[in-house]
């Protein structure tokens, strides 16, 4: 325990020793403050994640280094508090959060806590912080902050002022959007997924549910190692992943463990076999939530033949088919990631919030 400041102190969140031994009351109340905050923030439920979701999300292992806290205020939790050590790239990059109730904001709280944050990453060896922020338009639109990439802006809304107090610089706005299922929506991707297969008669489309089957483990793993070199980054200097057959099937344990379900879309080159395009759609144990829409990439020597559209399209399609309770299908993209956006635009989705990326080099 940690007194920090107002009365509040900092705890170390203590997992169960199993995550299979199921949340203890601790953790629950840990998950419900989580979602509160989020709600709070953001305005819309599509991350919240029950104590069952949350429990296994919080354990860490060979690819990325977790830990969590909390703030307590007589005998109430009133926030949280996690910072993510990604270990590729030496270890040297952790991802940071901090959120505090509304009611107990504009108290020194969230400044006391990321002083800690910040003296834990650096005895990690961390030296670059990242945070990232959902910023809503109807807060400070009117004095905009704007992406040093040239696209995108966030609003100077409390989370932004919060950052820049505190020595972090926005590199880049992320652009979320949303698809709402329609009665035209099913007819729109076939015409789209049809126009795409035209222009890609070299290639097939393959899907697998997780866990991934042994003959696409290879070819998965390094579409997955190239997200982190061929996707825009900004500044953001996220290291290389390296990416391996056993990497994958630890990522997928870990969404078996949360009860998720994951459909991977791939296009395969008919002629080599080679998996050169995929996208994933991932939804939690309650099938009548949001869809998660999550990693999408067309290798760099793959493109020009509509492969993004191609398996976006025959992913939604099939999906549907397997979750028709899910109402929508959310998604995340770097504003100055052009073509994935317009395929996403004529698709239907349409923005519904924006997130700042933000970094702080500790010395």
């Amino acid at each position: 325990m940690i007194d920090i400041t107002a009365g509040a102190t900092l705890r170390p969140l203590e997992l169960p020793a199993r995550a299979d031994a199921g949340p203890s009351p601790l953790i629950r109340e840990y998950a419900a403050v989580r979602d509160a905050c989020v709600l709070e923030q953001t305005g819309r439920d599509d991350d919240a994640r029950s104590a069952d979701d949350l429990l296994p999300m919080l354990y860490g292992d060979d690819d990325l280094q977790r830990r969590q806290w909390y703030m307590e205020r007589d005998g109430a939790m009133i926030g949280c508090a996690a910072l993510n050590i990604l270990q590729d790239g030496g270890a040297t990059t952790a991802i940071g959060t901090i959120a505090v109730l509304r009611a107990h904001q504009s108290e020194g709280v969230g400044s006391a806590v990321l002083r800690i944050l910040e003296d834990h990453a650096r005895s990690e060896g961390v030296r670059n912080l990242l945070t990232f922020a959902e910023h809503r338009a109807d807060d400070g639109a009117e004095d905009a902050l704007p992406s040093p990439t040239g696209m995108g802006a966030v609003p100077r809304d409390r989370s932004a002022r919060f950052l820049m107090r505190h020595g972090f610089t926005l590199e880049q706005v992320v652009r979320v959007s949303a698809l709402t299922w329609e009665a035209s929506t099913a007819g729109r991707l076939d015409e789209l997924r049809k126009d795409a297969a035209s222009h890609s008669p070299d290639y097939r489309v393959v899907q697998w549910m997780l866990p991934t089957p042994d003959e696409h483990i290879d070819g998965y793993a390094w579409m997955k190692s190239r997200m982190s070199t061929d996707v825009p980054d900004a500044e953001l200097d996220m290291p290389v992943e390296t990416w391996d057959a056993d990497r994958v099937r630890r990522h997928d344990a870990r969404y078996a463990a949360r009860g998720a379900s994951v459909l991977v879309t791939a296009a395969q080159h008919a002629r080599t076999g080679e998996l050169c395009a995929f996208n994933e759609l991932a939804i939690r144990a309650d099938h009548s939530g949001s869809t998660d829409q999550e990693d999408t990439l067309v290798l760099s020597e793959h493109r020009g033949h509509r492969l993004g559209t191609l398996v976006k399209t025959a992913g939604l399609l099939s999906w549907r088919e397997r979750f028709p309770l899910s109402p929508r299908v959310v998604t995340y993209n770097a504003e100055e990631n052009r073509p994935m956006l317009s395929i996403n635009e004529a698709i239907g989705f349409t923005p519904i919030a924006y997130e700042g990326a933000w970094k702080k080099v500790l010395t």
